[in-house]
């Protein structure tokens, strides 16, 4: 069963120009076109890059993903450019520091979860593995064929509920099911771009 998801954020795109290729979505905006054409669907592996997804997808929830695009600069300078190495370093002074900062959203249970992953992460390493290792065993290996519409893109899938538990087994917060799929779709583990999207033409 799939679930109706108009654009990742659930923001109906604004109609292309007529001389505007289609996109799936961000048509209007270019910033959101940028993040359409440049990054969605691409390929992460960085582990400073994976993280940045990560939290900004847990940022996002309940918002639109415009919304956190706006404010990426601003998360970026906030939480150390997303080292995780300093992140985790971050006490209570940061914490009010960071739920003073207007360049971001002012969340606190987001603002823990970030530095948590931080240090989750950090555990991660110490162990022998990477995020990129646990991100990636998740991607579906059965072959898929590219979505009609937003109607054919489902929410959340097996692979994302398996990659949520796993995160969450290893520290991780706010990486519930739906948040892992967007995860996994921001950093390219699926390629959940349109038939007929600009992207997938080029």
């Amino acid at each position: 069963m799939t679930t109706t998801v108009p654009t990742p954020d659930a923001t109906p795109a604004a109609p292309p120009a007529q001389d505007e290729p289609f996109r799936c979505f961000g048509s209007g905006d270019p910033v959101y076109a940028a993040y359409h054409d440049e990054e969605w669907g691409v390929p992460v592996h960085d582990e400073h890059a994976l993280y940045e997804r990560i939290s900004l997808e847990a940022f996002q929830s309940g918002l639109s993903w415009l919304t956190i695009l706006r404010k990426r600069e601003g998360f970026r300078a906030a939480f150390a450019a997303f080292d995780p190495e300093v992140v985790a370093t971050f006490g209570e002074d940061d914490v009010a520091r960071l739920l003073a900062d207007a360049g971001i959203v002012r969340n606190r249970a987001k603002v823990d979860a970030t530095i948590a992953n931080a240090r989750a992460l950090l555990a991660l390493h110490d162990s022998g593995r990477t995020l990129d290792e646990v991100l990636w065993s998740h991607a579906p290996t059965a072959p898929r064929e590219r979505p009609r519409s937003y109607a054919d893109v489902p929410a959340r899938t097996a692979e994302s509920a398996a990659l949520a538990k796993e995160l969450k087994s290893l520290g991780f917060r706010f990486v519930g099911p739906t948040t892992a799929y967007a995860a996994m779709q921001a950093c390219g583990v699926v390629d959940d771009h349109l038939a007929g999207c600009v992207v997938v033409a080029g």
